[in-house]
């Protein structure tokens, strides 16, 4: 009966009703929430549904001691993989993966997403789930090429970033590769949480289904299609659900071969309700491992004058736009818990003031949440703690450990101006 009452109320919402209060709703150019502006310094959090899992990965604990650390320090927005792709076992691929061939799901992992959803619920807290992924450390783009004859995915740890990106570029003319990736979309969106009987279409604590985390074209023949196929996949996405946000995923005009034309255009399709924006100083050479930072304040020119030209797009589309993903290295470029930030702190502080400075600006997530975890390796191996780092990349090298007390300042100094 429960169950047959939240069903009739997400249908009835479908056919028109005015939505919940409690959902992130898009009123013009800005988000509302409970009929206020809503805007938000939040964190990435991707192997969250991982920890909500009891099987391989799994610790409740550590997952409900996280989110209430979350919640004290005011980060009530989240950015969570739903879940890795193919076997397991590989080095640079985060595990255990959910999708471990197509339309085989380990359970484990989606009761861990049932758990976290339900535990986000009870605090409040606001989710953006991505369903795919560009890059190897999740599978992503690769795994469903391999899943229709493309060929073996190159890992970039063993051959080379431009080999592994030469590759994927055929994700965006790949129709089989796409259809198996649309299917997996439905079949996440159209569950039903096994802990609280709401089908996710209709439970507020999501607020964004996001088609991937950095989809590229990944060359310039492939700009054409990769534009089609985001369309084709934020219309079946709307159509799968009436309530939710979408948005892309993407860095920005960094991720459209820097082509502001191409994002303007992806961004302006009617089914995208909000831009997104990624700044990586150190990846992008803004600064370097032995001068972090000497170039922290021209990380910061920069991410402002990057920052500003999509805000000038965000006006013309009148849609809000969030920093989703932004991170600066540990000073003299360490990766252990407890080594000073003060190259961080600096940067940090100054993405959080663009909510305030920048009329687009609705919001931000830093990269990443690592909370309690203690590496033991620099390179991440099965039984390790998750950080805030995936797979492929150093343990601590763009974390936030609970024992950062400076970085923790700056946050709930940027939060609670909000609350």
């Amino acid at each position: 009966m429960i169950v047959m009452v939240a069903w009739l109320l997400v249908c009835c919402t479908q056919k028109g009703a005015e939505k919940a209060s409690d959902f992130v709703e898009r009123q013009g150019a800005g988000f509302v929430l409970n009929g206020k502006e809503y805007r938000y310094v939040g964190t990435n959090f991707w192997y969250g549904a991982i920890l909500g899992s009891e099987g391989q990965g799994g610790n409740r604990a550590r997952l409900r001691r996280e989110l209430d650390k979350l919640h004290e320090l005011g980060l009530d927005n989240l950015r969570i993989l739903v879940g890795s792709d193919g076997l397991r076992g590989v080095t640079t691929k985060v595990e255990p993966t959910l999708q471990e061939a197509p339309g085989v799901y380990n359970d484990t992992i989606l009761a861990g997403l049932d758990y976290l959803l339900q535990q986000m619920g009870q605090r409040g807290m606001k989710v953006v789930l991505y369903l795919n992924n560009a890059w190897e450390w999740s599978g992503g783009y690769g795994f469903y090429l391999e899943q229709v004859g493309a060929g073996k995915a190159p890992r970039p740890n063993e051959t080379s970033y431009p080999e592994y990106m030469n590759f994927v570029s055929q994700f965006s003319t790949n129709v089989k590769a796409q259809e198996l990736f649309f299917q997996y979309v439905r079949d996440i969106i159209g569950r039903t949480n096994r802990y609280t009987n709401v089908p996710y279409v209709g439970d507020p604590t999501i607020m964004s289904w996001q088609i991937g985390n950095e989809p590229r074209a990944f060359s310039e023949e492939a700009k054409a299609p990769f534009a089609k196929w985001l369309r084709k996949a934020s219309e079946l996405i709307r159509s799968l659900d009436k309530n939710h946000l979408i948005s892309i995923g993407s860095e920005g005009i960094w991720g459209c071969e820097m082509d502001s034309t191409l994002y303007e255009q992806i961004c302006a399709d009617p089914n995208i309700d909000y831009m997104n924006a990624h700044v990586w100083p150190y990846n992008w050479s803004w600064a370097h491992k032995d001068s972090l930072a000497e170039h922290v304040e021209r990380s910061c020119r920069n991410t402002a004058e990057y920052i500003h030209r999509h805000t000038a797009i965000a006006e013309r589309l009148q849609k809000p736009l969030v920093i989703e993903e932004f991170g600066y290295p540990r000073d003299g470029f360490k990766f252990g818990p407890g080594s000073k930030t003060a190259g961080r702190d600096r940067y940090y502080d100054f993405v959080f003031s663009l909510i305030k400075s920048e009329p687009m600006v609705y919001g931000c997530n830093f990269w990443g949440w690592a909370g309690e975890a203690r590496p033991n390796h620099e390179q991440w191996l099965v039984g390790d703690d998750y950080c805030g780092d995936p797979a492929q990349e150093q343990q601590g090298l763009n974390s936030v450990f609970d024992c950062d007390t400076t970085t923790l300042e700056i946050i709930m100094k940027n939060t609670k101006t909000r609350q």
